[in-house]
């Protein structure tokens, strides 16, 4: 099988995100599975690797992803600027950056130099110094990608975990709430389930949005009024969905385990306990793109930026299920085309023998 083409874009160059990428990348068996490609500068790099002390880690520096080296680590240069780089420190520099490499990758991804995109962490405030418009990178990459909507998507192994509100204020979060935004999640999540995690018939359970999912609403009326209404409208189109659980009840009961997919109405709902059940090991994944990208489950780190001690656990995962995703949707492009292809054949075959059995008017029917 043809190697897959991984971008990376650096994140915060005063963060972790380098720091995790070459703890990563320093392993060559990588190189067996995909050609990654870093989106920054050979000087950037080089300064991390002296800081990680990764002697023996070697990558090739390249201007553009027309001209990749399969078997190497490939660093495209984005820019000749000398960059000053604080390590721990929120500035504007470290926004700046990570804004021209998550946009060089975007736009290499949607050219198709790249097959897939992992994106290090950003930080937020970083982002908005330097001129960034969106909330985080899913929102970019949704406006990039011109995607009607998006899900966020956060995996580990059996435990996949989506949103239907990303980076939303709590105040807001149940104003946004209603039966066409819980529909739609629903159905990226489930088209994601059976494309790219290649499950035929996944069970997918939707969380209430207030204490008891509402308890019939006597806490708050959005389960009945829409998301109960959507859960409802879903299964009438074939989607294994069921719900609204109280969130709390769900995941002590352990029934997280029963479902392939579970939706959160909001961020810390979702995120609180799957970041509890596998902090360190999870993967940021957006779906309903048309492009597959990736990211670890944390954040800049500052606190320990530097030191040597960011796990490289989460990337490389985001790494893997970047290559599996990418594999797996050119598997379902591939068996659904064929298909298409036979049933096509088919129905030609089927049309010649009813012309063979046609009659015309001017001579009697064979027997």
């Amino acid at each position: 099988m043809e190697k897959v083409r991984i971008g990376i874009s650096i994140g915060d160059i005063n963060g972790v995100g380098l720091e995790v990428v070459l703890k990563a990348l320093s392993d060559e068996r990588i190189l067996k599975h995909c050609t990654p490609v870093i989106y920054g500068s050979s000087k950037v790099v080089s300064y991390h690797k002296n800081i990680v002390k990764l002697d023996d880690f070697s990558f090739q520096g390249i201007r553009s992803a027309e001209r990749l080296t399969p078997n190497a680590v490939n660093v495209i240069n984005c820019w000749n600027d000398n960059v000053s780089i604080n390590l721990g420190t929120l500035n504007e520099a470290g926004g700046k950056y990570a804004k021209i490499s998550l946009e060089k990758a975007t736009n290499d991804l949607i050219y198709g130099y790249i097959d897939g995109l992992v994106t290090a962490p950003i930080n937020k405030k970083a982002m908005q110094l330097a001129g960034f418009e969106y909330p985080g990178h899913t929102e970019f990459l949704t406006q990039r990608f011109e995607a009607p909507d998006s899900l966020m998507f956060l995996v580990n192994d059996d435990l996949r975990v989506g949103v239907v509100t990303n980076h939303v204020p709590v105040k807001e979060v149940a104003q946004k709430i209603n039966k066409k935004l819980v529909k739609r999640k629903i159905e990226l999540m489930d088209k994601a389930l059976r494309v790219d995690f290649g499950l035929d018939r996944p069970k997918i359970a939707v969380l209430g949005l207030n204490p008891h999912a509402g308890d019939e609403g006597l806490l708050g009326d959005e389960e009945e009024k829409q998301i109960r209404p959507a859960i409802l409208e879903m299964k009438k189109k074939g989607i294994l969905v069921f719900g609204p659980f109280p969130a709390d009840g769900f995941f002590g009961a352990n029934k997280h385990q029963r479902f392939d997919g579970i939706l959160a109405m909001y961020h810390d709902q979702g995120l609180v306990p799957f970041k509890l059940l596998s902090f360190g090991s999870g993967v940021n994944f957006t779906a309903g793109l048309s492009h597959v990208r990736t990211s670890p489950d944390h954040g800049t780190a500052y606190d320990i930026a530097g030191k040597g001690l960011a796990s490289p656990d989460s990337f490389r995962k985001a790494l893997f299920l970047a290559i599996d995703v990418v594999r797996k949707r050119k598997d379902y492009e591939d068996m659904h085309s064929n298909t298409l292809v036979r049933s096509k054949a088919a129905s030609i075959e089927n049309i010649e023998n009813e012309k063979a059995f046609e009659v015309k008017e001017d001579e009697p029917p064979k027997v």
